[in-house]
């Protein structure tokens, strides 16, 4: 996974979360639209970013980098939101508290 992409995975709120990926998908042109929903599986907190470039060409170099894919004409990112008072174990990738 892309470490600029692994770093979303400190915010814990959608509002925080936002102006990150939007600045993440603009180093690849310009972000035509951006919508962010919530979600939770099996107790992790995420967010489904859908993301539409203003190019395919854009879109494409993205996925290629990011290693994201696409839904339904969207790039699809998931990222799991840092829970708060909870410990990221690098080594293992489990949570401590």
């Amino acid at each position: 996974m892309n470490i600029a992409f692994k770093q979303l995975e400190n915010f814990s709120d959608i509002g925080t979360l936002k102006p990150a990926i939007h600045s993440l998908c603009s180093r690849y042109g310009s972000v035509a639209r951006l919508d962010i929903l919530a979600a939770s599986q099996a107790g992790k907190r995420q967010a489904l970013c859908f993301v539409r470039m203003d190019s395919a060409e854009q879109e494409r170099q993205l996925m290629s980098d990011l290693g994201v894919g696409r839904f339904a004409g969207d790039l699809v990112m998931i990222v799991d939101l840092h829970t708060p008072g909870h410990v990221r174990s690098e080594t293992a990738g489990l949570q401590r508290t």
